[in-house]
């Protein structure tokens, strides 16, 4: 039998030393792309900084402050390295960073803030939405779209700063592979090199799916025909996608994980589309309690996708901890026993991050 690993931002490490482990996390991104215009009359409350004057309002507005969604400045990384320093002494062990290419990933950020705080860092390859993308990207086929998702998996990118493994990262996942709706040519193309990629190396893949209930299973189709395997795929954010149990069953019989990853977003107005609405984290768990009640608990996932200044610790939020400090005791609450939580935090996260050395 192959020996399994997972491939961490300091080289590769036994599955079983995960622990807790966040599925989809951001340290630094470029979100600029996605700035809203705030509505009239609150333009006013939202300036330069983050304050206890207008906190409330970016919480509702977060992508109308352009402070808030630079998410790769120097000032949100030491708020990043302090955030993620309290998620280590509040008892987590690894956390998955879904940046990949279109978003300005940051391998040195992810591999000094691993060496700092003395937690496992897992970084990815892949593709985001095509609005982010450049023109030579979006014209790239599907082999060369395979070749360098294979290459970052399997013998890694020079980082200046790494004084590990010749100075080299490797990918631990393909992810996040983000598509809009409807799905354009070429993020079915780098769904379709992820898929080839995933059914040569075994490999975990995460999906961000379109704001439409027909994305995320558009997407599965799409790689399933392609040759990927259902078990080593995540779908993210079906928290803000399929809202109604009955999809939410729908779905999980396709077999692939299920993940729960806005955690710690709760607004009134979901800007990105405001024809559907942010659950809350009470939605959020009662959806979980019904894939576990219907025997799913092997594949469920969850996380917080922190990506804007205001869900930091630093600038008013509720940081990396706040499933550790404040939603696993609302499982226990509600009647999930320790076994299925250990599942869903460190089993199931093991499971699909690993691959053969």
């Amino acid at each position: 039998m192959e020996k399994q690993i997972v491939n961490s931002v300091c080289g590769p490490i036994d599955p079983k030393s995960l622990g807790f482990t966040l599925t989809h996390e951001h340290f630094s991104l470029d979100f600029e792309k996605f700035y809203a215009s705030p509505p009239v009359g609150v333009e006013d409350y939202i300036d330069d900084k983050i304050t206890l004057n207008n906190v409330g309002y970016v919480r509702q507005y977060p992508y109308s402050s352009r402070f808030n969604i630079n998410f790769q400045d120097d000032e949100t990384h030491q708020a990043v390295l302090k955030d993620v320093t309290n998620f280590k002494h509040s008892g987590g062990g690894t956390i998955v960073e879904n940046t990949s290419h279109g978003l300005n990933r940051n391998l040195e950020l992810m591999y000094q803030i691993s060496k700092k705080c003395n937690i496992n860092v897992i970084a990815g390859t892949g593709h985001y939405v095509q609005a982010v993308q450049t023109g030579s990207v979006i014209n790239s086929t599907i082999e060369e779209l395979t070749d360098l998702y294979t290459k970052e998996i399997l013998f890694g990118v020079p980082v200046v700063g790494c004084d590990d493994h010749g100075g080299l990262i490797k990918c631990g996942i393909i992810g996040e592979v983000g598509s809009s709706w409807p799905i354009t040519t070429f993020e079915k193309k780098a769904i379709q090199a992820t898929a080839e990629t995933q059914s040569i190396l075994k490999c975990p893949v995460s999906f961000h799916p379109g704001r439409d209930k027909k994305a995320p299973f558009e997407i599965i189709r799409l790689y399933l025909e392609a040759g990927g395997n259902a078990d080593k795929c995540v779908m993210s954010h079906l928290d803000r996608t399929l809202l109604h149990d009955e999809d939410l069953q729908e779905f999980a019989n396709l077999g692939t994980y299920c993940q729960f990853d806005l955690f710690g977003t709760e607004c009134s107005y979901y800007q990105l589309n405001p024809t559907s609405y942010m659950q809350s984290d009470e939605q959020r768990l009662n959806h979980i309690l019904e894939l576990i009640n219907a025997g799913c608990s092997d594949k469920i996932l969850i996380s917080h996708d922190i990506h804007t200044k205001h869900r930091l610790i630093e600038f008013g939020g509720h940081g990396y901890a706040h499933i550790l400090n404040n939603i696993l005791m609302r499982f226990s609450l509600k009647g999930v026993d320790l076994n299925t939580i250990d599942d869903i935090t460190i089993k199931n996260p093991a499971k699909w991050l690993q691959m053969e050395a």
